[in-house]
């Protein structure tokens, strides 16, 4: 078989799959608006439950909402009749996917959660299914051709499952006003948390940020420089950034001036400036390309004014070791 046949396979596969998943649109409805408000309402967790593969994207969904805030957890509705349904409580809410909504398994925690009274949000096929019998809310999925060959195996209902929990995720999440700060809360590591470290999670502050008043002199310029080891020195005036120094202009003009003269005559004026919401990653692109170590932050409203208030420094090795790139 000519090998390049493979590619046609995988487009054929990929067309089905984009062109069924065009169906779920059938399920923005007012089942949808209700298992949204429950979900928001939820004073308890929400709690994900399936069978298999179905089982695998109640999984995925699950850790999307724990991702975002949301106290979620994934509970196997097989373990669940052998103790774990003792994890789910009355204030909870149970989203329970199955795309044919009659598997076996299920039956035993349909039984508890509505002897409890424990809400259900049901997201399976057949409106007759046992699943959607017992769910307080009931999202039906439309019927969906499969993608591989026999049309049987379940790949684009699958796919349509995971592309509802996500829709459910992100339209509570936008409910909730989650942003990236919020995001990067729950992110502190890997490369998702570190691509949203904003300018002022790298900063170094107070007491730490290397300045000098402007009446100083060149001795006490190196002092401030050998004691805070950022390479710099911001020269203030009245608070205000007047100038920066760095090391190596320290060591070319001590040659030409006596110690006690200021640095203010080889200091940069109007140093390079970032606003403390600056991604982190563009305070490292404006570094390299501008060749040079550090950055001075301010916040919002000083960044717009021509006079400005130090409110922290960036070096670049922070940033290089906080895994910025």
């Amino acid at each position: 078989m000519n090998k390049k046949y493979y590619i046609s396979l995988a487009k054929q596969a990929a067309e089905t799959q984009i062109k069924e998943l065009k169906k779920i649109k059938a399920v923005f409805n007012h089942s949808f608006i209700k298992a949204v408000d429950l979900i928001l309402n939820c004073k308890g967790k929400v709690i994900f439950a399936g069978i298999g593969k179905s089982g695998l994207i109640a999984r995925k969904v699950s850790a999307t909402f724990s991702s975002v805030g949301i106290p979620s957890f994934f509970c196997d509705p097989a373990q669940a009749l052998h103790g774990d349904m003792g994890q789910i409580e009355k204030k909870d809410l149970l989203i329970i996917m199955s795309y044919s909504g009659n598997t076996s398994e299920l039956s035993n925690m349909l039984r508890y959660a509505n002897r409890y009274r424990i809400k259900i949000v049901g997201i399976a096929s057949k409106i007759d299914s046992i699943l959607l019998k017992a769910s307080d809310i009931k999202l039906i999925l439309p019927k969906v051709k499969e993608s591989d060959k026999t049309g049987m195996v379940p790949t684009t209902s699958t796919t349509l499952t995971l592309l509802l929990g996500d829709c459910l995720a992100t339209t509570v999440m936008h409910q909730r006003k989650f942003s990236r700060e919020k995001f990067k809360i729950f992110h502190p590591g890997g490369n998702i948390g570190n691509t949203l470290l904003l300018a002022r999670d790298i900063m170094v502050i107070g007491s730490k940020i290397p300045t000098l008043n402007h009446n100083k002199n060149l001795k006490e310029a190196l002092k401030v420089m050998n004691q805070k080891k950022l390479g710099v020195v911001v020269i203030l005036k009245k608070k205000f950034i007047e100038g920066i120094v760095t090391d190596g202009d320290l060591r070319r003009e001590m040659k030409n001036y006596s110690s006690n003269e200021s640095p203010r005559k080889f200091m940069t004026k109007n140093p390079l400036i970032v606003n403390e919401n600056m991604p982190a990653s563009k305070a490292l692109a404006i570094m390299n390309e501008k060749k040079i170590t550090s950055l001075l932050v301010v916040d919002d409203k000083q960044y717009r004014k021509k006079k400005k208030v130090l409110k922290g420094i960036i070096h670049i090795h922070f940033l290089l070791r906080n895994g910025i790139k």
